[in-house]
């Protein structure tokens, strides 16, 4: 009798081949993670920053990598590389795309450029504004999810008193040019990571109900100058205090290059608001 052969992931047989990848059990888990070159050097830094790397998986490929040509599979000549992907990150604790309980990519009025206040229309801690525009190359047609703390730090559908809330959190559908453009505010800054914004890229807009099919995971980093201007006001909080305890040597996330690829360039004022750009590219 011929036997169907065990599911596998990245070569290891599922434990729970009935189960969904993210059910696989702990040791699964660890597995997974403990593959990752960052989260690697944080096992060595000792147990508990283990627990915060779950925050924190690298990019996978080191800055100045030759991309592989497709065509041969060998490096690309000099001077004709494409821009180099954008940095694989981690989704980080709180994605709300169904991956880990909450899921606000099932609702409706989710694909919206506006995303201050809660789906229905319930307002947001103030924040200075934010206007943030990616372009994407290597796709067409892709949905940009992206979702960020607010001024106090605090995620939507996760924190101390929001887990009703759904602000910070939208889809919009890249144009015939790859942009997507939100309205959001300037990210409060937490203990232990550097000021950032989250975002997931799918194949289209029907995708997004889907947590699997998401082509690519990364994250948004903030100048540290434009940081410290933002931070010295009221509705920040604590921002400031935050931003002196971490830095980009340090930030589980973006030490390893410094954010080169995912720092975006910002222009404005606190007064009048900032408005941040970034290009993405992405390896479809």
């Amino acid at each position: 009798m011929h036997r169907q052969p065990k599911p596998t992931y990245q070569g290891r047989p599922l434990p729970r081949p009935d189960e969904e990848l993210t059910d696989q059990g702990l040791g699964f888990d660890l597995g997974t993670l403990l593959g990752r070159r960052q989260l690697l050097r944080a096992f060595g830094a000792g147990a508990a920053t283990l627990g915060i790397a779950a925050c924190s998986e690298p990019s996978p490929a080191r800055p100045g990598t030759p991309a592989p040509n497709r065509s041969t599979g060998g490096p690309t000549v000099a001077g004709s590389a494409p821009p180099a992907e954008i940095p694989e990150e981690t989704q980080g604790p709180f994605p709300g795309d169904g991956s880990n309980g909450p899921d606000i990519l099932e609702r409706s009025g989710v694909v919206r450029k506006d995303i201050r206040s809660s789906l229905g229309g319930s307002t947001l801690s103030p924040g200075v504004p934010l206007d943030l525009e990616l372009t994407l190359t290597g796709v067409s047609g892709a949905a940009v999810y992206i979702w960020q703390c607010d001024s106090n730090g605090r995620y939507s559908m996760y924190g101390d008193g929001v887990t009703q809330e759904t602000f910070l959190r939208g889809v919009q559908i890249t144009d015939d040019t790859g942009r997507v453009g939100f309205t959001t505010v300037f990210p409060g800054c937490y203990p232990g990571r550097w000021p950032h914004i989250h975002f997931e890229v799918y194949p289209d807009q029907a995708s997004i109900t889907d947590h699997r099919t998401v082509l690519v995971t990364s994250q948004l980093a903030f100048p540290q100058e434009v940081c410290e201007k933002v931070y010295r006001l009221s509705e920040y909080g604590r921002s400031a205090t935050h931003l002196a305890d971490i830095s980009l040597d340090t930030d589980m996330v973006f030490r390893d290059d410094h954010a080169a690829r995912q720092t975006v360039t910002v222009s404005g004022d606190v007064t009048t608001g900032y408005r941040a750009t970034l290009a993405v590219p992405v390896n479809a």
